[in-house]
């Protein structure tokens, strides 16, 4: 009996320990929620300047190619 008892609770156990981290927060503290939201908001934004960033970079690029062309183009013709 006592080893049934024994064996059940290491199996509780190991299925506990096996949860996520993030599962077993289900009961955060009022604001926590909030603030997770906050931060994920903070990330998203920053993430959205990048990649605007580097689109202005990659057009500025073509632009000044495209002019580079049009010289050497007109060069040519002459």
């Amino acid at each position: 009996m006592k080893r049934v008892a024994a064996f059940l609770i290491l199996v509780a156990l190991s299925v506990a320990s096996s949860i996520p981290a993030t599962a077993q927060r289900e009961n955060t503290r009022i604001g926590e929620n909030g603030r997770e939201a906050r931060k994920a908001a903070k990330q998203n934004k920053k993430a959205v300047k990048k990649a605007a960033r580097q689109q202005r970079k990659a057009m500025k690029q073509d632009q000044k190619a495209q002019r580079k062309a049009a010289r050497q183009q007109q060069r040519r013709t002459k």
